[in-house]
């Protein structure tokens, strides 16, 4: 909060020292004034006090705006969450990223591209209640000829109850390992968002449904939750494009008129109550045929677990997560003879390490290195000899290269993935990004 000018503070002083004085004029001479005298007495002590209070309302007001802008530069359901908001003031927030990418083998596919472009909003009805939205376009330009989408990902009200307990409805982000949340660029690694945290958990997945989430002073975060889910009448057997890519990714539903027969569940716990210490899991499971006529019943779970430690100059962390598909027997039946069956068993695991060589508090250079394996289609259901697709091989890949923070809220990087089976999917990358 910006603090109160010295001649705002002198003129309040002075006002209510003459409101105290005028009111012990009125109070000793009260029985020899006339009528008329108290009166006009009366309504100049009124006036002054009017006075006094439209100068409380603006530096009420300027502390409020200074909060406000104090609170810009988080993401939108931090900004909208912040108790210095202003009742009744909307918060605005936005990040975005450009990106430069040469592959190894064919210098033909570069490519420069608007990434993401997004600006997120937020109003606080009152000291408890609050709105948070995020809209983004991808890849610059939107259309049925274009490359790009047009996305509402977050859109949701929250309340705070008793005890650190805090309410939420509409679309929001599944709280699922350590980048889905928190997914600005920023507050990542590397140019692109690393593999599994994008194969495995889908990012930025998000869902329809209402959450309830508890903070303890002690730094111990959960949350547990009733949302929409998968539908498996989404996935497209006919080529290995976006299912091989990601499963979960190529049948999730966004809230664009969900199918939501089958509802899903879910929980997640982290714990930061050591300093510079982050560990924490979660999980998610529910019906994913959507009780469609001919899709026989299935489910969707998916787990995870992470880890993040920043002693000093460095930051560790890892993560580890494994999804699943049940009833893909019977679906993927139907589906013989297509290039794509739906996998049963899904997973991948990631280890990350960076150091910030050079941090003068505003500006940072921060290199890092990164292992990778992961494996979209590790296990298929049995469904008869020579029918059964074979599982994938894991795809290992090491990503290496620098940070570089330029002041809080802008970030310039650099990187190189490097594929270990092989030279395709090898790439060299440069990104900017930001964050107000």
């Amino acid at each position: 909060m910006s603090p109160e000018r010295p001649a705002s503070s002198l003129m309040r002083s002075l006002r209510v020292a003459l409101c105290a004085a005028t009111l012990c004029g009125v109070v000793s001479h009260a029985e020899a004034a006339t009528q008329e005298e108290l009166e006009a007495k009366v309504q100049s002590l009124a006036d002054q006090l009017q006075a006094l209070q439209r100068e409380l309302a603006e530096l009420k007001q300027q502390r409020e705006s200074a909060a406000a802008a104090a609170t810009s530069a988080l993401p939108v359901a931090a900004a909208a969450a912040t108790p210095e908001t202003a009742a009744g003031g909307p918060t605005w927030f936005g990040y975005g990223e450009l990106n430069y990418t040469r592959p190894r083998e064919n210098a033909a596919d570069t490519t420069a591209d608007i990434a993401r472009f997004v600006l997120g909003a937020g109003y606080r009805f009152d000291e408890h209640t609050r709105f948070a939205s995020e809209l983004e376009i991808e890849h610059s330009v939107s259309s049925a000829s274009d490359p790009g989408e047009v996305e509402v990902e977050q859109a949701y009200l929250e309340r705070d109850f008793a005890h650190g307990i805090t309410g939420r409805a509409g679309l929001f982000l599944i709280p699922s390992g350590m980048l889905n949340e928190n997914h600005e660029p920023t507050r990542y690694y590397g140019v692109f968002r690393n593999f599994v945290e994008t194969a495995i958990i889908p990012s930025t997945w998000r869902e329809g449904g209402i959450t309830v989430q508890g903070n303890t002073a002690g730094g111990l975060r959960w949350d547990v939750g009733v949302s929409t889910g998968f539908d498996l009448s989404k996935w497209d057997a006919s080529s290995e494009g976006e299912g091989l890519e990601s499963p979960l990714g190529s049948i999730h539903q966004e809230l664009a008129l969900a199918k939501a027969r089958d509802l899903s569940g879910f929980a997640a716990i982290n714990y930061t109550g050591v300093p510079g210490w982050r560990v924490g899991a979660s999980i998610f499971s529910g019906g994913a045929s959507q009780g469609q006529p001919g899709l026989p019943s299935a489910s969707v779970t998916l787990w995870e677990g992470h880890t993040r430690w920043t002693p000093d100059r460095w930051d560790l962390s890892a993560l580890y997560a494994r999804g699943s598909i049940t009833g893909t027997r019977e679906i993927n039946t139907t589906l013989v003879g297509n290039p794509l069956l739906i996998p049963k068993e899904f997973f991948g695991w990631y280890v990350q390490a960076a150091y910030r060589a050079l941090d003068n508090g505003s500006a940072s250079l921060a290199p890092f290195v990164r292992y990778e394996r992961f494996n979209t289609a590790s296990d298929y259901a049995d469904i008869g000899l020579g029918l059964t697709p074979a599982a994938r091989p894991d795809l290992k890949a090491w990503t290496g290269g620098l940070n570089w923070n330029l002041v809080p809220g802008v970030v310039v990087k650099a990187d190189y993935v490097d594929f270990q089976d092989g030279p395709v999917g090898d790439r060299f990358d440069l990104g900017i990004g930001y964050q107000f």
